[in-house]
């Protein structure tokens, strides 16, 4: 059975969130913020309908689109706007992890195979209203796509009929109980649309009526019940909370039954306050939510590691960790992890750009500008392709090192970090 998905969904349209494809009422004038407001409220994915009428209002979508994804928690996917298949690979480089056909359009179905081909069939969706259309084009379809938005609900039967293909339903209107209803359908994999935009708060009560009928839907299942776990006298056990991505060690807390189960179903992390005996959800007050990737249990199952996506701090100070407070420190290489390497290396040459050295050879190349970095990083990539013609591997060492300090400095002079480079790597 497909896990069952609720799927809020953004008509995007000069910037603002307006009410439906066909109403252009505003709902939100800050798309971005209302990609949050649904993140923060158990969304299971996101669907962004770009309404942009031309180029210049499109590229300004595709703006927004892009912060959306790099705020997002959950998978977005992009659709609308699409006239060839440039349009979808902006979409999937904005960060979308699917992008949608709009296969109404001809035009759309003509360059199905040609962008399957490309990007792979698990990244493209096709949209259709009409049941004619799928039915003309389900061959396509079941080579070319992996999965349907159904702009019309009265067509799910029929759907089924044609293609086993898994498909979200876009509903605008309908009793919240007869959602369950919509499930049943095997091949319906979520909803999505205004019956979903205008009851978020109530996704937590509609998924334990789905897990209550036997439905699987999104939601983190523990292997361990809480009888398991080793608790200290007060019935508490403690949370080493990390990074995920860089494994920086941010905070400890402490969790009761009540907030563990409340991580779950929520996906937040959810602690229980010693000072002030009661559970609390962090970032409720401040906004710095921490989403939960990965739980882990020690040894001795007495502790908690908790690997999360945290948003801004996670010290109550305003600093990004509690661990801020040196003590001793020896000095030492973090050779052995690549990813705080470049960080460094990386913080080193946004410094000296911000406060020049003298006689810095960093410094010479941002005072000589953009051609001369380039340059530089055509000679180092040849150079590497020569010493990989050589029998000695450490003369590639050399020259792909050299190569990456001047990729950095490139870097630096057109602001792109490394997480936006691993975000891009992470989407391929």
């Amino acid at each position: 059975m497909n896990t069952k998905k609720f799927v809020p969904c953004i008509y995007l349209k000069n910037g603002h969130a307006v009410k439906s494809l066909k109403d252009t009422t505003i709902v939100e004038t800050d798309a971005v913020k209302l990609a949050r407001f649904y993140n923060e409220n158990n969304a299971d994915e996101l669907i962004i309908f770009d309404m942009s009428e031309d180029d210049a209002a499109h590229e300004e979508a595709l703006d927004i689109i892009k912060e959306i994804c790099e705020l997002s928690e959950v998978d977005v996917i992009g659709a609308g706007n699409v006239k060839r298949m440039e349009d979808i690979k902006k979409l999937i480089y904005a960060g979308c992890k699917r992008a949608a056909l709009n296969f109404d359009i001809k035009s759309n179905v003509d360059i199905t195979k040609e962008v399957s081909d490309k990007f792979g069939k698990e990244k493209i969706l096709a949209c259709a209203s009409e049941i004619s259309v799928l039915d003309e084009n389900s061959d396509l379809i079941k080579e070319y796509i992996s999965g349907l938005i159904l702009m019309n609900p009265h067509f799910i039967r029929e759907t089924m009929e044609i293609l086993d293909t898994p498909f979200y339903v876009q509903i605008n209107d309908i009793a919240l109980n007869k959602l369950l209803e919509i499930f049943e359908h095997e091949n319906v994999c979520g909803v999505t649309g205004n019956a979903i935009n205008n009851s978020t708060a109530e996704i937590p009560a509609l998924k334990d009526l789905c897990v209550a009928n036997n439905m699987s839907i999104e939601r983190l299942e523990s292997k361990y019940k809480w009888s398991d776990f080793k608790t200290n006298s007060e019935g508490l056990v403690p949370v080493v909370v990390q990074d995920y991505r860089n494994l920086e060690v941010l905070m400890v807390a402490y969790m009761d039954e009540e907030a563990f189960n409340s991580t779950l179903r929520t996906g937040k992390m959810t602690y229980y306050s010693r000072s002030r005996r009661e559970k609390w959800v962090k970032g409720e007050t401040s906004g710095h939510y921490q989403y939960v990737k990965e739980l882990r249990l020690d040894c001795d199952n007495d502790t908690i590691l908790a690997l999360v996506s945290q948003v801004g701090a996670a010290c109550h100070t305003g600093k990004r960790s509690c661990f801020f407070n040196e003590i001793a420190k020896k000095d030492y290489e973090n050779a052995d992890n690549p990813l705080l390497v470049f960080e460094e290396v990386l913080d080193i040459i946004k410094d000296r750009k911000v406060n020049p050295k003298e006689g810095s050879y960093t410094n010479y190349l941002f005072d000589k500008g953009i051609d001369k970095i380039l340059k530089k990083l055509g000679e180092e990539a040849t150079e590497i392709v020569i010493a990989a013609k050589n029998p000695n591997a450490n003369e590639v060492k050399y020259e792909i090192s050299d190569f990456l300090y001047h990729m950095m400095v490139l870097m630096v002079e057109k602001d792109v970090s490394w997480e936006d480079i691993t975000k891009e790597l992470a989407n391929r």
